[in-house]
């Protein structure tokens, strides 16, 4: 018998579109690497085109062990929607929330939400490879000619 609380985390708690790009972005890669080698060989393609080879396969080097890590010493599996979904779940926020708090140099709050994702023993090196990831993530955002997201308009009322 499955538990009722055992998918929790891909509970839907927004919009995709409700996202800041960098949040986006992660979540969306996260997807998309999960899907397998087609995909994972997207995000390689993307990481390269916006970052240019060498930063591109650096900051590939660093989404692939920040996964790992997850995959790997995770308190448990991450649960995520499929690639095209426009929901946001649980884990997925918490997983944009980590890697935007690393970026932002918010290395506490990073390492507190990356307790959640990982071993207590595993969140400082989870830390350090979201805020390589994170930073990856602004450079394409922020990058001169970077196509603007189709989801420029964001609601300002929640309820």
């Amino acid at each position: 018998m499955t538990h009722p609380n055992a998918k929790r985390g891909g509970a839907p708690v927004g919009l995709l579109t409700e996202l800041p790009d960098v949040e986006a972005g992660a979540v969306l890669y996260l997807r998309l690497w999960c899907e397998g080698a087609v995909s994972q060989a997207q995000v390689s393609d993307d990481f390269a085109l916006a970052l240019g080879m060498d930063h591109g396969r650096r900051a590939l080097a660093a989404f692939e062990q920040l996964c790992d890590l997850c995959v790997r010493h995770g308190r448990r599996p991450l649960v995520r929607h499929q690639v095209t979904c426009k929901c946001l779940g649980a884990d997925e926020s918490c997983f944009a929330n980590f890697i935007s708090a690393a970026a932002d140099g918010q290395r506490e709050d990073a390492m507190l939400i990356a307790t959640l994702l990982v071993r207590a023993d595993v969140a400082p090196s989870l830390t350090a490879l979201a805020e390589d990831v994170g930073i990856a993530l602004k450079r394409m955002v922020h990058r001169p000619g970077a196509p603007q997201p189709a989801y420029e308009q964001r609601p300002t009322l929640l309820h």
